[in-house]
């Protein structure tokens, strides 16, 4: 206990808690402080889920991890061999959360607060005696001959320690990393990713509020696509499919300026063959229904009288009228509803980034630096990140708790 081993932990979110409290577990001996830039910890924690923090997903429906996570997949199919999803959810149970998994598999404590969550990574930092401390930001890093690091702080001096790990989170500007680039890491450029998509179109914005359960949306020319739940906003689209699609293309949509047409098949992803025939058949069939009071595939009648608007139809055509012309139109809009992006706005309060330190930068067992002895790395200040429904906390629970075990 006369040199007791001294750990910082910089940045004091998901990944930084479960990194101390890895690493003093791991190192009961050892000092180990969090040190955080903010008046208070864990604050995006707190408004994860919207407040009712999804800590997690049950990953029922990934079959692949890529579907997931866009960038850092192999990363994580590693990774989660050490500690799991599984692990996570047993963690926490075990440790007094009761947690339960909604039917989109997302996972949330049974009090449905996020205070729940913070409580439990609070009490347990304390029981094992795990400093905290708020009003630290991190100015300078350097390796000192002695294999030990040296943290300067901005107006609070400096510290030596044996080991840090950073778990700063996403940076969305490249010169708040540039003190790891000056060390030899490779950074890959911050952009932005989960946002929604600003669309001024006068049709859609009259369907503001409402929700569709189920459509796929894509970038023409591109490989991006995304399925899910939409959700037509006063300003474009926002839901899962938008956040998805958001997340999945965060790189060229930044390179495009967020200034790109998009194509929203409204029936599922439904071929325009199957569509066409569903369409004759309703002429046939509902001959002397007018075709805005007829919703088919399962959309509502707001919905539906504003596809046969896109389509140049009138809702009180008959659907007997419609003829071969009319039914290709309103089929070539279900399938292919053509918009255009006009810029990004931001998912709620959440601020997730693509890009930071690179994987090739790290040791991909145990997180630590190839430039830099002693020094780890844990959560969104890796180029690692998903989409939403908890996938991103899955992975600071799971690298916080990596880099810590492997001080």
């Amino acid at each position: 206990m006369t040199d007791r081993r001294k750990i910082a932990i910089i940045g004091g979110g998901a990944a930084g808690f479960f990194a101390a409290i890895s690493a003093k577990e791991t190192n009961p001996s050892a000092q180990v402080c969090i040190y955080e830039k903010a008046t208070r910890v864990l604050s995006k924690v707190a408004i994860s889920g919207g407040g009712r923090c999804n800590l997690t997903n049950s990953f029922e429906e990934i079959t692949d991890l890529k579907m997931a996570y866009p960038r850092g997949d192999k990363l994580l199919k590693r990774l989660f061999k050490s500690f799991s999803p599984a692990d996570t959810y047993a963690w926490f149970e075990a440790h007094g959360v009761n947690l339960i998994t909604q039917e989109d598999q997302c996972v949330f404590p049974k009090t449905q607060s996020s205070q729940t969550v913070i409580d439990c990574l609070m009490k347990n930092a304390k029981s094992l005696g795990i400093q905290i401390k708020n009003g630290y930001e991190l100015e300078r890093l350097s390796s000192l001959s002695s294999s030990k690091l040296k943290v300067s702080f901005r107006n609070k001096g400096h510290e030596v320690f044996d080991k840090v790990i950073i778990t700063t989170g996403g940076s969305p500007k490249m010169d708040k990393l540039l003190y790891l680039a000056d060390l030899g890491h490779q950074i890959e450029q911050p952009v932005p990713s989960l946002f929604t998509f600003n669309i001024a179109d006068t049709l859609l914005k009259e369907l503001m509020g409402v929700v569709v359960q189920d459509v796929l949306l894509s970038i023409p020319s591109t490989k991006f696509s995304s399925r899910g739940i939409l959700l037509v906003t006063h300003w474009g689209i926002s839901g899962p499919a938008t956040l998805k699609l958001s997340s999945y293309a965060a790189r060229y949509l930044n390179e495009q300026s967020y200034d790109v047409p998009l194509s929203i098949n409204w029936v599922a992803g439904n071929a325009h063959g199957f569509v066409t025939e569903t369409l004759h058949n309703a002429s046939q069939e509902m001959a002397k229904k007018q075709i805005g009071t007829v919703a088919l595939f399962g959309l509502s009648n707001r919905t539906w009288q504003h596809i046969v608007l896109r389509s140049g139809l009138k809702t009180e055509k008959l659907w007997g009228e419609m003829g071969k012309k009319g039914i290709h139109k309103l089929a070539e809009t279900l399938t292919n509803d053509t918009y255009h992006v006009t810029g990004k706005g931001r998912f709620k309060d959440e601020f997730v980034t693509c890009g930071g330190v690179s994987l090739k930068s790290i040791n991909i067992n145990t997180l630590e630096s190839k430039q830099c002895s002693g020094l780890f790395f844990a959560g969104e200040v890796l180029d690692i990140d998903g989409i939403t429904g908890g996938f991103n906390l899955q992975a600071a629970w799971t690298t916080g708790k990596i880099a810590g075990s492997e001080i």
